[in-house]
């Protein structure tokens, strides 16, 4: 795969993971702002634990690798992926992170 065709879809997952988000959580947000209902939401049965937990632990391991890398090669603004992946997901800010990467480490080479 080119760098070309992995940044553009980096682009499309992220944009459509973005695009889900907003249809899937906004509106009933908006009709109960309450965030820590909402967060709750997200362990209302076991496989939706399962799979909140698997988010939060995901976000753990990028927030690791991304102050790691700021600090052996200098990757700068990693702290943007980390909000991204608060909201609105891991997958934004992971995304993110990679095209970050990608850029910083295209200018320096």
């Amino acid at each position: 795969m080119s760098a070309n065709t992995f940044r553009r879809l980096l682009l499309v997952l992220g944009a459509a993971f973005t695009a889900a988000f907003i249809v899937v959580c906004i509106p009933p947000f908006l009709k109960n702002p309450d965030i820590l209902e909402a967060f709750a939401g997200g362990f209302v049965n076991p496989y939706a634990s399962g799979y909140a937990l698997d988010i939060f632990f995901t976000w753990g391991i990028l927030a690791a690798w991304v102050v790691y890398e700021a600090r052996t090669k200098a990757i700068r603004h990693g702290w943007i992926a980390l909000a991204l992946g608060v909201v609105p997901g891991v997958a934004v800010g992971f995304a993110f992170y990679l095209l970050l990467r990608l850029e910083q480490e295209s200018a320096t080479n």
